[in-house]
């Protein structure tokens, strides 16, 4: 992975709010990897050549509804992590179509090099009154994986902007732990009401907050779409343009997973369900070429979610 400038030079026995930024998005790429067999090999791919990933973004989607159990509702449950870590707001994204809100984060210290974050919503209310009873019974055994201890840490860094080296070393694995499923396994007949009014709350209910896909910034996306379809990789047909036309975005569709379901009956059964999914951007800079557009594009963003509508 490509690391961004700067972390050449360091204070000793301290880590700075960009640092452990850094890291925390290099564990849970490497998560991702692990649980994506396409991203993995094209990862691999490029390793192989001697080239080097650069991390964009990586993206989790939420649930905002006050039945969450334990866990706070919605992006709050992760801008408490963002912001100690230096993340600031940088977008809001309407997805009316699939009835989510978007918003982007981007690092206040280093927003062209540090992978943002992109934090979706889902909204119950705008679906159906069958469909947010089954929301609440998923969502409503969810525990908060942050511990007293680590909110603590947190709040010294976003007071100080940096932890020593030890306290850092303790926040990071529970941080990570913010990134998966908080809430137990769903049922079959919960998991099949929520599919069918909604693809989105469906992968939360099998993957909760794990990052749905990370993002390799390319130079010529048209070039690489043409190389990995010629391998035979799952790729995204075609490439997504934003209104301003400087954000291109394309995905492989995502790796099947297999998922453990309650009966009803206090068994459990299996079923093939969508993973998450490794995709590519490219940004050209502003007009005036003084930044790169570190923008997004709602209409790219809705298509690039249909990478999870199902399995491949």
């Amino acid at each position: 992975m490509t690391i961004p400038t700067g972390f050449s030079v360091w204070e000793c026995g301290w880590v700075s709010r960009k640092e452990i930024a850094q890291a925390l998005n290099m564990v849970l790429f490497i998560d991702l990897l692990a649980r994506v067999p396409s991203g993995r090999e094209y990862t691999e791919d490029v390793a192989a050549r001697g080239g080097k990933v650069f991390h964009d973004h990586g993206a989790l989607r939420t649930v905002r509804w006050n039945r969450n159990g334990a866990l706070p509702p919605g992006e709050v449950a992760f801008t408490r992590i963002l912001e100690p870590l230096g993340y600031r707001l940088n977008g809001v994204f309407r997805l009316d179509r699939i009835g989510m809100t978007g918003r982007s984060y981007a690092h206040a210290d280093n927003p062209e090099e540090i992978a943002q974050f992109f934090v979706s919503e889902l909204h119950p209310e705008r679906f159906s009154s069958g469909f947010q009873d089954a929301v609440t019974r998923v969502l409503s055994t969810s525990k908060d994986p942050l511990s007293p201890h680590a909110q603590c840490l947190l709040h010294e860094l976003a007071r100080d902007g940096r932890l020593t080296f030890d306290d850092a070393a303790d926040l990071l694995p529970q941080l990570e732990t913010c990134f998966g499923r908080q809430h137990a396994i769903p049922t079959l007949a919960d998991y099949e009401i929520l599919l069918a009014e909604s693809h989105e709350m469906a992968w939360i209910a099998t993957e909760g907050n794990a990052f749905n896909h990370v993002t390799d910034r390319v130079g010529d996306l048209e070039r690489l779409t043409r190389e990995q379809a010629a391998l035979g990789r799952p790729m995204k047909k075609a490439v997504e343009v934003s209104q301003s036309g400087r954000i291109r975005q394309t995905a492989f569709r995502a790796d099947p997973v297999i998922r453990r379901f309650g009966d009803g009956q206090g068994g459990f059964v299996q079923r093939e369900v969508p993973g998450s999914f490794y995709e590519f951007i490219s940004r050209d800079r502003t007009v005036d070429g003084d930044a790169l557009d570190l923008g997004f594009d709602a209409g790219n963003a809705q298509a690039i979610f249909k990478m999870t509508a199902s399995a491949r």
